[in-house]
């Protein structure tokens, strides 16, 4: 394949994978690409400690256009993030500017692992912060030379501010749409930088940058937008009981982030496996004949979460999860597990937390943990032998583990028949 046809190749691949919504000019865009690599850009708000599953679309999207050999830029936005982008819902709670600055650099180590910088190639990814050219940007110059540009009535029309103006809408949310439009200017005058990808909740955003370029510079920009992901039942992907599912491993363990993706509906896996990993559209293909030929084997599910965990956590989290998965179900040895997974598998589980010092009886346990609803159950399940602790088969409801039972990260697993599983924590 040639350079030309590698780098529009691109397009293609997006759009076979669902992954375009929208475009401001497909064809132009496609020749640009074929004239030579260009420069696209994708930005994040820090306004959490952490990026999550919709983010995480945006990044693998840089990171595509980048292995076709375009120049990637990934923005970390210490400006915007002081503001936030409107919501449809309510206003947003302003954060401290330290807590801001915190996690610009928690988001800027994320968004660096899934780019490429290694100055050797061609194209090596750059990161920006537009708190860089807007920290000394003064009022009258900025309504001025970019105020201007934007007609009320144009930003009265989007979505998210229509949504927003009866129970109203700061002039600080509203305003929004000007500083991401002048982020998009100003790489396009500092890198030439002409496409900007988002989701396309953000395309009256993006279309606003494309706009402000031809404005003031006469400029030929694109924007393209991915769609929303959401579930076969309408609701939105990312979210569990337990609440956003964040790539960062203290807030959503890489056991807690790899069950996430392996318990996805049928209905959904293959679509998210076109969303969210690098198979090969004929290696699809075979996933998607094996979940309708065999879909208690939920191939597609492991390769989903097997996929994904390691494109954020790295294989050998995975190796990991992977084992701990086997092990909490007998399949192989608990003891060869390190106790950070172990416990945050646990964790994930139903649990109880107990004192190694005054550890309760087996039966106990298995009622604190919920695994029965009374000892007398609890009795009667040991006595059918249907109680394992720690995988061996428990002959006495009355045994009291010991300090030797205790796995690693000071743990126990109970295991009632061959599904139900739960853990103790000893402190």
């Amino acid at each position: 394949m040639t350079d030309s046809a590698s780098r529009t190749q691109v397009l293609d691949d997006l759009d076979s994978r669902g992954l375009i919504a929208h475009s401001t000019d497909p064809d132009a865009l496609r020749a640009s690409m074929a004239e030579g690599p260009i420069t696209s850009y994708v930005g994040f708000d820090p306004t959490a400690p952490s990026l999550h599953m919709g983010n995480l679309l945006q990044l693998l999207t840089l990171r595509r256009l980048q292995l076709a050999g375009h120049n990637p830029i990934g923005l970390v936005g210490g400006a915007t993030g002081l503001i936030g982008d409107p919501k449809e819902t309510s206003e947003r709670v302003l954060n401290p500017k330290d807590v801001v600055q915190q996690w610009v650099e928690r988001v800027r180590s994320q968004v660096e692992r899934f780019l490429d910088f290694d100055t050797s190639l061609p194209n090596p990814a750059r990161m920006v912060n537009n708190y860089d050219w807007t920290k000394d940007l003064n009022t009258l110059d900025f309504l001025r030379d970019i105020g201007k540009h934007f007609p009320v009535n144009r930003m009265l029309g989007r979505e998210v501010v229509k949504a927003r103006l009866e129970q109203g809408i700061s002039y600080t949310e509203f305003s929004y749409v000007l500083l991401q439009s002048l982020d998009y200017l100003e790489l396009y005058r500092r890198y030439g930088c002409t496409l900007q990808t988002g989701g396309s909740d953000q395309w009256g955003n993006l279309t606003a940058g494309v706009e402000l370029i031809r404005r003031t510079e006469s400029g030929k920009a694109h924007a393209l937008a991915t769609p929303l992901v959401t579930k076969a039942d309408g609701t939105k992907f990312g979210k569990t009981e337990s609440g956003t599912v964040w790539l960062d491993r203290e807030l959503t363990s890489p056991y807690a982030f790899y069950q996430f993706w392996f318990n996805t509906d049928d209905r959904d896996v293959m679509q998210l496996v076109r969303y969210y990993t690098f198979r090969t559209a004929d290696e699809i293909a075979e996933l998607e004949k094996a979940t309708a030929d065999r879909p208690h084997a939920r191939e597609a599910q492991r390769v989903l979460a097997e996929d994904v965990t390691t494109l954020v956590h790295g294989a050998e989290d995975t190796a990991h999860v992977q084992l701990a998965a086997k092990a909490l179900f007998g399949q192989s040895d608990l003891r060869e597990l390190d106790g950070e997974t172990l416990v945050a598998a646990l964790r994930e589980a139903p649990h109880t937390e107990v004192s190694a010092a005054a550890m309760p009886t087996v039966a106990d346990l298995l009622v604190q943990t919920g695994l029965v609803a009374s000892k007398s159950a609890a009795r009667r399940t040991v006595s059918e032998g249907g109680a394992y602790l720690n995988n061996e088969k428990v002959s006495d409801a009355e045994y009291v583990p010991t300090t030797e039972d205790l796995l690693p990260g000071g743990a126990l697993v109970l295991r009632r028949g061959k599904r139900s599983f739960a853990g103790v924590l000893a402190g």
